[in-house]
């Protein structure tokens, strides 16, 4: 009876909660009218950012992902959706000596060439794991969602990329091929035959980040398990949910629960320890570049690194232009997850004769767009990942526009945890939005008459990573893709152009070595050669 009103309450609550929210939206949309009628024509701030939010979820509390005996702890590390700041998950927070046992479980099971599975098993494993994550699909993008923040429409497009990949890394697994070096060239060759394999390069440990909470574990943890390596997860403490339900889900799929472990630690000291470890073949880190250089510069000897940071993505824009096409890719571009992304559109430079043009169309399309809770179909920009991030962005416009920047739309907070789609025209070259990764919903436009010089105010940042350019004739395209200071040059098509077989990663500040589920394979293995003599093969 008591557990029967418990649920009556929770549900009347539930119910309360959308009444007012669905009296709120209406409300709120009302006067987003009623303002756009009080000022005809203005392109900034052209619609109230009305939000809806869905009903809360209850939280959870998640269990140590290590080995049995890595299970001590130091405390709990609290999850909170950004969108609301409601709390939905506990973890328990990794100590030393959890650390330590990970590692040396790790490190053991690696050094143990009988435990190794096979690449029958591993394809296996990674089946399974396809199939629970396509049953489990819709719950899985609600999760990433509601703790990252990204657009639950975007969160599904996530979830089926992730199965995706995993099934182009068991096709990459099956199909990868050792070599025949060439013998028998010289006095010094003869009589020899010499080939090679793959074998796996030893302990990976993974250092993710918020912005796509599910599919970046993906690119990093699921290579390695593909190719042999025991791997030691941490994702962003922001967003760990994803990971923990995709190394369940592993663990569901007959994965050892050795060659997979996830962390969290509250204590800096110990994720250095972890990250910088003698036993650490290859480190992998997706985030900021300040974090990700720090931390190679304390890797141990030996110990290969690929680092994803973000950069400040440049696009032209010439005047031959088809902006009816181009305007809505690259605002989608741009505003995608909140800007939130290493590659999203940021800086535009765009023949004069249509750069005003552009500018508001921009605005226009960007204004469209649905701003609120991540965890509804039809919003299409949700919050930032903190509030700190939001005042920060804010910041950063204000600044520009009283440095003369013309702030054409946007340029405000929408609740605590979101911001309004802002264009902004010809901002200062050292203002931060010029110099600096905004990963906000942030796009500046600048205006340019000779291509050149456009060419040159893009790469004069300390950035490298994907580029645009918007043409219909070739010697433009050409002339940029040549001289764009970019690692990938998108035509006629927005910066944050991926698919997961392709390279990806960026130089300069950007990044180091090549990501892309191929190219990280290729990585976290080494290709051991057997040389063959005999009288026999010198004929």
């Amino acid at each position: 009876r008591r557990k029967c009103s418990a649920q009556l309450i929770h549900f009347w609550v539930q119910f309360c909660f959308w009444s007012l929210s669905e009296c709120l939206f209406f409300f709120a949309m009302s006067m987003s009218r009623v303002l756009r009628l009080a000022a005809p024509g203005r392109t900034s701030c052209l619609r109230v950012a009305a939000y809806r939010t869905s009903a809360p979820l209850l939280s959870m509390k998640l269990p140590l992902l290590t080995v049995k005996g890595a299970q001590s702890s130091d405390g709990e590390v609290s999850v909170s959706a950004p969108f609301d700041g409601a709390h939905i998950a506990s973890i328990p927070s990794s100590d030393g000596a959890a650390i330590e046992a990970s590692l040396q479980a790790a490190y053991e099971l690696f050094q143990d060439r009988d435990r190794w599975l096979s690449i029958p098993k591993r394809v296996e494993i990674l089946r399974n794991l396809c199939k629970i994550m396509e049953a489990r699909a819709d719950d899985l993008a609600l999760k990433a969602a509601t703790e990252g923040g990204k657009p639950l429409l975007d969160s599904k497009v996530e979830v089926a990329r992730a199965i995706d990949g995993i099934n182009v890394i068991i096709e990459t697994l099956r199909t990868q091929a050792g070599k025949e070096i060439p013998m028998n060239l010289n006095a010094a060759s003869m009589g020899r035959m010499a080939i090679t394999r793959h074998e796996p390069v030893g302990v990976v440990v993974a250092v993710s980040a918020f912005n796509h909470p599910l599919n970046l574990i993906v690119h990093q943890a699921i290579p390695a398990i593909a190719t042999g390596c025991p791997v030691i997860v941490k994702p962003a403490e922001d967003t760990p949910i994803s990971c923990w339900l995709l190394i369940q889900m592993l663990r569901e799929a007959g994965l050892p629960e050795e060659y997979c472990q996830a962390v969290i630690t509250k204590d800096v000291a110990n994720a250095e320890k972890l990250v910088c470890d003698p036993r650490v073949a290859f480190f992998t880190f997706i985030g900021s570049a300040r974090v990700g250089w720090m931390l190679r510069s304390k890797l141990a000897p030996g110990t290969k690194v690929a680092l994803e940071h973000g950069g400040a993505a440049p696009v032209i824009v010439a005047a031959d232009a088809d902006l009816d096409q181009a305007v809505p890719v690259l605002a989608k571009g741009g505003f995608y997850h909140a800007g939130q992304v290493c590659v999203s559109v940021q800086r535009v430079f765009v023949h004069e004769s249509i750069a005003k043009e552009f500018a508001q169309r921009l605005a226009i399309e960007g204004a469209k767009m649905k701003i609120g809770d991540p965890r509804l179909a039809d919003t299409e920009v949700g919050p930032l990942i903190r509030h700190r991030e939001v005042d920060r962005v804010d910041q950063w416009v204000k600044e520009a526009v009283a440095a003369g920047t013309e702030l054409v739309s946007g340029g405000n907070r929408v609740g605590e945890s979101c911001y309004e789609c802002t264009v902004l025209y010809n901002p200062p070259a050292d203002a931060k939005v010029s110099t600096n990764e905004i990963f906000g919903p942030v796009v500046c436009v600048y205006p340019y008459s000779s291509l050149d010089d456009a060419l040159h105010r893009a790469n004069d940042v300390p950035f490298q990573f994907q580029a645009a350019v918007w043409t219909k004739d070739l010697d433009t395209t050409f002339r940029c893709f040549s001289r764009l200071s970019a690692l990938a040059v998108m035509v006629n098509d927005h910066t944050a152009f991926r698919v997961d077989w392709m390279p990806f990663g960026g130089g300069k500040q950007s990044g180091l070595a090549m990501g892309g589920l191929p190219h990280t394979m290729h990585d976290m293995q080494i290709e051991k050669m057997m040389v063959i003599k005999s009288p026999e093969l010198a004929h």
